[in-house]
Parts: structure tokens; sequence; C-alpha cells
């Protein structure tokens, strides 16, 4: 018995190390292809079978959402430290900064995969994804409207989609590396005017 466990452990720990090159492997090619991301060439690219790359993502919105939850859960933690930040309105901004970047990051996948959250059959961690979105983006934007710095008429999900509308404008510009840090300041200025 004590053979098999011994056995078992440098396979546990090579899945690990599988999964963990996988998801980088994932990383790189959605930032490079976006959409046209070939889950053949991820599991190439992290030295997988095809076998072992659908073992531990059976398709590639299981992949995308492992990802895009590790990303959700660094912008949640983001806000929540912005939370505490004396400037109401520029925690604010500077979140949805974050978020905007992190729509670009893999040219437009995410944006595309969060706005169908709604639908029947979504995957319930992508839903929750962009539940905890939500709600870090409403606590930000209420803390703001408590300063005076947005109007009572501003709604997270309008900001959420403004700025997932500029991130897809900016990645529509690729030579203009500033487009979209000009974007968002060019439609945040009105949050506390």
């Amino acid at each position: 018995m004590t053979d098999d466990r011994a056995s078992q452990r440098p396979r546990r720990a090579d899945a690990r190390d599988n999964r963990e090159r996988i998801l980088r492997a994932a990383r790189a090619a959605f930032a490079e292809h976006g959409p046209r991301a070939s889950l053949n060439r991820i599991g190439a690219a992290a030295g997988v079978g095809a076998g072992t790359l659908y073992r531990h993502f059976p398709s590639e919105q299981a992949l995308l959402v492992e990802i895009i939850r590790a990303d959700v859960d660094a912008l949640c933690a983001t806000g929540r430290d912005l939370a505490d930040e004396p400037d109401a309105a520029g925690a604010l901004r500077d979140w949805l900064r974050a978020v905007a970047r992190h729509a670009t990051a893999m040219r437009g996948l995410v944006a595309t995969h969060m706005a169908t959250v709604s639908r029947p059959g979504t995957d319930a961690t992508l839903a929750a994804c962009h539940d905890a979105i939500r709600a870090t983006g409403a606590i930000l934007l209420n803390r703001a409207r408590n300063h005076g710095a947005a109007p009572p008429t501003v709604d997270i999900g309008d900001l959420l989609t403004l700025a997932n509308a500029l991130a897809w404008a900016s990645e529509q510009a690729a030579d203009d590396p500033g487009l979209l840090d000009r974007l968002l300041d060019l439609a945040l200025a009105g949050l506390d005017a």
C-alpha cells in the first residue's frame, strides 16, 4: 500500500504542473490570438497532449473561465484596497482603468464571454465572476456618490459597459498604446463634474 501512495504523489504533482503550464500557455495564446487561439496549440505550447489538456479543461470556455476567475479575484482585491483611498472618485477611476486593462488582456475574449453571462446555460463560475465584479464596482461607485463625486444616475453596469467598450476601441488601434488611457480619462472626467 505504501508503494501505491508513493507512485501517486508524483502524478499529483505532475498533474498540478501540467495544469499550471496549460494555464500559462492559454493566457499567452489568448493574449496573442484572442478568440482565434487554438486549444491544440495551447496544449503543444504547454507540452501536454490533447488528452491531458481536455482532462483538465474539457472546453475552451472552461479554460477561459479559470483564467478569468483568477483575474477577477485580483480585480476584486484591487477594488477592496482602493475602497480605503481618501479620493473616492480617483479610486473608482483607477479600478475602472484596471477593469479596462483586464478586458484588453485577451483581445476582447474576456469582454465577449462576460457579455453572455445573462444567457441560459452560462457557466456558474463565469456568472459568479460577473457578480463579483459588479459588487466590487458598486461599492466603489456608492462610495464616490457618498463623497459627491458621482451622480446618482450613474449605474455600475453602465460604467462596466463603458470600460469594456473603451477597451475594445483601444484594441482596434494597436499602434496607439496610450489610447485606452486617453479614452478613459475623457469618458470618466465627468464622474465628479
